[in-house]
């Protein structure tokens, strides 16, 4: 296990992968972590090339995305050769490439997210037959063109409600200079709801929240989010929670209720986690983080994961385990509520985190952007 500086840390995030995520912890909330009462050893499972994203695939597989546009199956040798290859088509250039890969519930499609090779974020989508992609059923679903070659976020998940949500940062360079965060005009700053088979390219659920609102996009889930690097879904509640990357002080981690219709505002670019950014002012319907964390320490980019609901590790269920790209600590919060009531440190450290798969039997693997793919087990 490795530990940087901080300097050096901020430096590998910039020219690798960019501002992902920032925080600190509340007044009202525990004021550190505490060592975790899970006690947890990562298994290195497999090694790649910048692994970037993952998702459970059909017959109890683990997909695995590289960033420079290739799709990988974790099996028990490890990562095979890959099943997708996409590298001609995407480019690695500020934090773009392959960034989010989904399969719908029944496996029978598989979604990726990626920016082209003129940096336009893009969903595709393959029909998959005895677990295998059908290549010549490609048809892209959704773009949406980026100013600048950051904060693509590029997540994409399915939702309890079988819907497909997408996550996208606010277009980058810094400071949100284009406002896309508040602006409902726009798809960037936002978690977008679609139905990816339900229309062509797809269509558009009907009870999402701005459906109707001639000065909103009907896409829209929730707004306000800097870059939603790494968001999921509670697979035990349904509740969302999301790893917003913050600008230069704050790391936030964002919850919205498995009851909630949408329209969160989560207060980006006139908020900063709990504090106004550069004299903003709070917007009234501002949704607060549940869990926020500064600079001070090794961390500057938070990575979001999921609330822990496998087997292997009973003191660890019912947590929502996440990191930072910088700091590299595996964390978690006990969130009750929609407050968090405690804070744990897991103890294990494996390097530069981006991104966190839940497996189809929920246990959780954790992805480095050095290559390692690493299961979290039980000491």
């Amino acid at each position: 296990m490795k530990f940087r500086t901080r300097s050096s840390a901020i430096i590998g995030t910039i020219c690798l992968i960019g501002s992902l995520a920032l925080g600190q912890a509340s007044a009202d909330e525990p004021t550190a972590p505490r060592p975790s009462a899970a006690e947890v050893v990562l298994t290195e499972v497999g090694t790649a090339l910048n692994p970037i994203a993952g998702a459970a695939g059909p017959d109890g597989t683990v997909w695995i995305a590289e960033r420079a546009g290739t799709v990988r199956v974790l099996g028990d040798q490890g990562l095979g050769e890959p099943v997708l290859d996409i590298s001609d088509e995407t480019t690695t250039d500020g934090e773009r490439g392959l960034l989010g890969v989904a399969f719908d519930k029944d496996f029978a499609h598989f979604y990726i997210s990626f920016t082209n090779l003129e940096g336009t974020s893009t969903i595709d989508e393959f029909a998959v037959q005895n677990g295998a992609i059908q290549p010549d059923t490609r048809r892209t679903v959704l773009t949406q063109t980026q100013p600048f070659e950051n904060h693509n976020g590029g997540d994409i998940k399915f939702g309890p409600d079988g819907y497909l949500y997408i996550a996208l940062g606010d277009g980058g360079s810094g400071g949100d200079p284009q406002g896309n965060g508040q602006n409902l005009d726009t798809l960037l700053g936002k978690i977008l709801r679609i139905d990816p088979t339900g229309g062509e390219p797809y269509a558009i659920p009907a009870d999402n929240p701005f459906v109707g609102d001639p000065n909103a996009k009907d896409e829209i889930w929730s707004y306000g989010l800097r870059n939603p690097w790494r968001f999921s879904f509670d697979s035990g509640t349904g509740d969302m929670l999301i790893g917003d990357v913050g600008q230069s002080e704050w790391e936030e981690i964002d919850w919205a209720s498995a009851n909630s219709g949408g329209g969160e505002n989560y207060g980006w670019a006139s908020m900063e986690g709990n504090h106004p950014f550069r004299g903003g002012t709070e917007p009234a319907n501002h949704v607060p983080p549940v869990h926020e964390y500064d600079r001070n320490g090794l961390g500057c980019s938070v990575t979001g994961g999921f609330v822990y609901r496998g087997d292997a590790i009973p003191d660890l269920k019912g947590n929502y385990v996440y990191s930072d790209y910088c700091d590299g600590t595996i964390r978690t919060l006990k969130i009750e509520n929609g407050a968090v009531t405690g804070q744990g440190d897991l103890g294990v450290n494996p390097g530069e985190v981006v991104s966190f798969v839940q497996g189809g039997d929920r246990e959780l693997y954790v992805l480095t952007l050095g290559g390692s793919v690493s299961r979290i087990d039980a000491a």
